[in-house]
């Protein structure tokens, strides 16, 4: 059946279907059918700790996490791959699951590393060299790689490869022993050097590597490649099904041979396409270039699309996993358009920030017939979307700040603010017009003098008459001064490619440092602000400055939408 998609990403349920479906699942379906795996499913997603993890990861949490909740009795194991000691630490170990927590999963008592099992992949290594499949070989990396050969050429035999079981038993122990140097010597799966497949062309397995491991400090000086480490874990922690990104199929037959080679109980790997977005980069070593060369403050920047970042941000875990539950799984691998993401923050916002009134870029209005010493609290709606979240009371002087972009001295046929002799509407409070306009030397406007309608309370006019435009403010009294930080995409193209440090945004990042809020949004963190978008209290930078700091998560202006009525 052809799945159906409403105009804005959502998937619309037919009266039978009661979950997601697609290609994962119809497997796990099947194989639950013909009661394989004793009717188990058991999942794992595996990071490695040598980074933070970004929205790509989201997608592989959400996949491993909710597959398992879906099924009676599913397990998620969270097990990290810490088989590269040079680069992991245990900062990362902390911070992965930290943002794995904010995301809403919870891996229980199943945290496992896979130097938890060092001593059992040796052990199955010594098998297979008992077994005549692996050999000690003593060409270095670059020698590997010459005669590995290419696509279209086959690969030699290592001069090594015939070696005689006893001395490579012998060789690998003093390997372990810490005998040998860095690089001198590896442990390599004997295979088809051959093969089209050039990931089957004798692997490496181990490598000498003389680091100190987070874990297990200097206990070991070799280590197991990624491609053993990952499928004898798989084995071990008995998962039924290790779903992996696109880029691991041709690694599935390695996957298998180990396995095989082992006889040991056999998972069944699945890939699915790596999420890749519009206008941003998911690449580690991207994103390592970012940070090392400056052009974003850290990993959690939040033009990053790092969870950290995003958190930062203002996005919500539950704006998070509704993305990724909304481009789904596909066996192809495809580019998802920025704007889907920034829809889904700004559905998830809409329905429970409450609004509030800041003024980014200040002018200030004089009301010359508004009491000079007087005061009123103006009742301003918190939700439009959810009336329990009920009323507050705003403060009105007779001296208030507008955006000094809703005034034009002399505005084009379209400009329907603030102008010399217009009404307009100040939101909540009163119809104002504008009479005066006050410049300074160098002509710059710096004050605005505007009678009021005491009749128009509340923004409507007894006698019935309109205005075409709704201005926010606050008071100058009563407002506080302000940090705004407007954050726009990191790259000015949709896919920045190679180069893509020749497109990083330059107006990615516009910094206000004299707003005024209302006094409200001193309690505030998630919220909108009226007319300029959702924003989020930055807590790092408001401890830092000691006043406020507010980052924009998304503009109110939905692209995503847009983009889906032109498509229709």
């Amino acid at each position: 059946m052809k799945e159906k998609i409403d105009n804005k990403g959502e998937r619309l349920e037919s009266p039978d279907s009661t979950r997601p479906s697609d290609f994962i699942r119809e497997i796990i379906s099947e194989d639950l059918k013909a009661n394989r795996n004793d009717g188990r499913v058991h999942t794992r997603f595996p990071p490695e700790p040598n980074g933070y993890l970004h929205i790509g990861h989201a997608k592989s949490i959400c996949v491993n996490f909710e597959i398992a909740n879906e099924n009676k009795g599913g397990l998620c194991n969270l097990r990290f791959d810490d088989t590269n000691p040079t680069k992991e630490e245990s900062e990362y170990v902390d911070a992965i699951k930290e943002d794995m927590s904010w995301l809403g999963f919870d891996w229980e008592d199943r945290e496992y590393f896979a130097s938890d099992y060092f001593e059992q992949m040796y052990n199955y290594a010594v098998q297979l060299i008992k077994d005549g499949k692996a050999y000690v070989c003593d060409l270095n990396a670059n020698e590997i790689r010459e005669y590995r050969g290419t696509l279209t050429e086959p690969g030699k035999d290592s001069p090594y490869r015939n070696r005689t079981v006893e001395e490579t038993l012998d060789l690998f122990e003093r390997m372990r022993a810490g005998e040998f140097e860095d690089g001198t010597r590896t442990l390599r799966a004997k295979i088809d050097m051959s093969s089209g497949n050039i990931n089957m062309r004798d692997p490496v397995i181990y490598r000498i590597q003389k680091s100190v491991h987070h874990r297990t400090g200097d206990t070991w000086c070799i280590y197991p490649m990624y491609d053993f480490a990952h499928c004898v874990s798989d084995s071990i922690e008995k998962i039924t099904h290790s779903l992996c990104t696109l880029e691991f199929e041709d690694h599935r037959p390695l996957y298998d041979w180990f396995l095989d080679e082992l006889n040991i109980y056999h998972p069944q790997q699945i890939e699915f396409a790596r999420l890749s977005i519009t206008h941003t980069v998911l690449s580690k070593r991207k994103l390592n270039t970012l940070v090392n060369e400056g052009h974003v403050t850290g990993w959690d920047d939040p033009r990053l699309p790092t969870l950290s970042g995003l958190r930062r941000r203002g996005y919500t875990p539950e704006a998070i996993r509704n993305f990724c539950g909304r481009i789904g799984l596909a066996k192809r691998s495809s580019t998802v358009d920025i704007a889907l993401l920034e829809h889904c923050i700004r559905e998830d916002l809409n329905r429970r920030a409450p609004r509030y009134m800041a003024v980014l870029d200040p002018l200030k209005v004089i009301i010359d017939n508004y009491p000079e010493v007087g005061t009123e609290e103006m009742d301003a709606v918190n939700n439009p979307e959810d009336e329990s979240m009920g009323k507050r009371k705003v403060p009105f002087s007779r001296e208030i700040y507008i955006e000094r972009d809703d005034f034009m001295e002399d505005p084009p046929k379209k400009f329907f603010r603030l102008a010399p002799g217009r009404e307009v509407r100040l939101r909540y409070a009163y119809f104002i017009t504008c009479t005066d306009v006050v410049k300074n030397d160098s002509g710059d406007i710096v004050e605005l003098h505007c009678t009021y309608d005491p009749k128009t309370k509340g923004g409507n006019s007894p006698d019935g008459r309109k205005v075409k435009a709704t201005l926010h403010w606050v008071s100058v009294q009563h407002s506080h001064n302000a940090e705004v930080r407007l954050y726009d995409h990191l790259f000015s193209v949709p896919e920045p490619g190679e180069n893509f440090v020749e497109h990083v945004n330059k107006d990615s990042l516009r910094t206000f440092t004299s707003c005024r809020i209302e006094p409200a949004l001193l309690k505030a963190n998630m919220c909108q602000f009226e007319r300029l978008g959702y924003f989020c209290l930055d807590l790092k930078e408001t401890f830092m400055k000691k006043k406020p700091v507010f980052n924009r998560t998304v503009a109110l202006r939905d692209m995503w939408g847009k983009i889906q009525k032109k498509r229709s």
